[in-house]
């Protein structure tokens, strides 16, 4: 691995980071209504506050000035981890982000467990498997779980093994039993793409050179299959590893709102119901840098198991 290709990776992973806040902050400036004007509507008395009081919380909140000095503040800020507080409540994002990130990583690891072993052991028996009648239904059931809406599978999953069998729990986040339906909601899709990708990779390994050799040697099935394809068919599975955490942050938007399961999902939802400049963009720069960390990981772990890679960057 070069110094060259590891200045690359850090400097678009500070890019990815500069454009995320970017976009975030202009589309929220672009939305229609006034953030504070939805805050104040109805008062505490259910009348709407006066306008000098109005001007007050734009003006600390920083929304009276320029959306220029507003960008330069927030970007400013935010380089040293600070988003403000959030309009709705008054509470510091970075602190609403913490209490709102352990059910989320709880649920996304769920899913990724699911994702993995879903994906995995379909690719595997897929391109193992003598009967050409199983290859091809398992070959077909990554595109079907592909196609199929999160949130339909949610509720899919609720009706059946909820209120038809009575055997989980369809709401709430109160032990294990709670997180099972969430994470296969969650996992499929995902599981469905690991399973795509690693089959075609899988089925390409299995015809290279290298495994005649290792056929020739009196290596078994399951000893090719395993010690020398999987490795190899590894690498593209693991290009799509950053998209899959990506989508599975992303996708808890959905399901904790399915599952009434609190996170950064809901945390989300409620902050662009009140237009909460300062809490969306902090879930998404948050939500970019684990998408940026991971990516950057991966790349990291490419020239390892290929030397290759790291040479010729």
């Amino acid at each position: 691995m070069t110094g060259r290709y590891l200045l690359r990776r850090l400097l678009a992973a500070v890019g990815v980071l500069w454009a995320a806040f970017t976009v975030s902050f202009v589309v929220l400036y672009l939305l229609p209504g006034d953030p504070v004007a939805t805050m104040a509507s109805g008062g505490l008395d259910g009348e709407p506050l006066p306008p000098e009081q109005l001007d007050a919380l734009r003006a600390r909140y920083g929304l009276d000035q320029p959306v220029v000095v507003q960008y330069g503040h927030r970007l400013v800020a935010a380089l040293t981890g600070d988003f403000g507080t959030s309009i709705q409540n008054g509470q510091d994002v970075r602190s609403a982000i913490i209490e709102a990130l352990p059910p989320t990583l709880q649920i996304s690891a769920a899913g990724l467990l699911v994702a993995v072993v879903f994906g995995g052991t379909t690719a595997l028996v897929a391109t193992y498997t003598r009967a050409p009648w199983l290859r091809q239904l398992l070959m077909a059931l990554p595109s079907l779980a592909v196609s199929l809406p999160v949130f339909w599978v949610g509720l899919v999953l609720v009706q059946v093994f909820a209120f038809g069998f009575h055997l989980l729990p369809s709401v709430g986040a109160n032990g294990a039993a709670a997180l099972v339906l969430p994470a296969v909601t969650l996992g499929l899709p995902t599981g469905a793409l690991v399973a795509q990708v690693l089959a075609k990779s899988l089925a390409q390994a299995l015809g290279e050179p290298y495994v005649t050799t290792a056929r020739a040697k009196g290596v078994g099935r399951a000893g090719i299959h395993l010690r020398h394809a999987l490795r190899n068919a590894a690498l593209p599975a693991l290009t799509v590893l950053g998209y899959i955490v990506g989508n599975l942050i992303a996708g808890s938007v959905v399901v904790e709102t399915v599952f009434t399961r609190p996170g950064l999902g809901r945390l989300t939802v409620a902050a662009v119901g009140v237009q909460d400049i300062p809490v969306v963009q902090g879930v998404v720069v948050f939500a970019a840098a684990v998408f940026v960390l991971v990516n950057l990981a991966v790349d990291l772990i490419y020239p390892l198991l290929d030397p290759r890679i790291g040479a010729a960057s």
